[in-house]
């Protein structure tokens, strides 16, 4: 299983902001679009960084309401991990796990193509493993 077919699962729409936006417009793109994080994008098509719910909380954290007016670009990730349509969902899941993050921008030759979670990694690994029982379980029934 690859990051290509979790994205013709899901599909390859990618909600975007700008850097110059501010974090309470972020939040309610995050809220609008039921998403955990926003791709921090200059035209929708570079990555720029990357901006999360847990970005968001730590830095309300420290700076208050008076937060909501920073820019994004001065919260995002800005050195952000991304990864290829071949990519396994294995890979993507240790990434994932190892950097602590939930989200991963999908890019081809330096272009934002999509955005997997690692909520898509695990249901597509799921539904993997459920049709790899259903095989074993017939193999074993039918004797082919």
């Amino acid at each position: 299983m690859r990051v290509s077919d979790i994205l013709r699962h899901k599909g390859a729409a990618v909600t975007t902001i700008t850097p110059s936006a501010t974090i309470e417009e972020a939040i309610r793109l995050l809220g609008e679009h039921r998403i955990g994080a926003v791709v921090v994008a200059d035209g929708a098509v570079v990555v720029a960084g990357i901006l999360s719910e847990r970005d968001i909380v730590g830095h309300l954290a420290a700076e208050g309401r008076d937060g909501l007016d920073h820019s994004v670009s001065s919260v995002m990730t800005s050195d952000v991990q991304t990864c290829q349509p071949d990519d396994t969902v294995e890979q993507i899941m240790a990434v994932m796990t190892a950097g602590r993050f939930r989200h991963l921008p999908v890019v081809v030759d330096g272009a934002l193509t999509g955005i997997v979670s690692i909520g898509d990694a695990v249901e597509r690994r799921v539904s993997g493993l459920e049709t790899e029982r259903a095989q074993l379980t017939d193999y074993i029934q039918t004797g082919r």
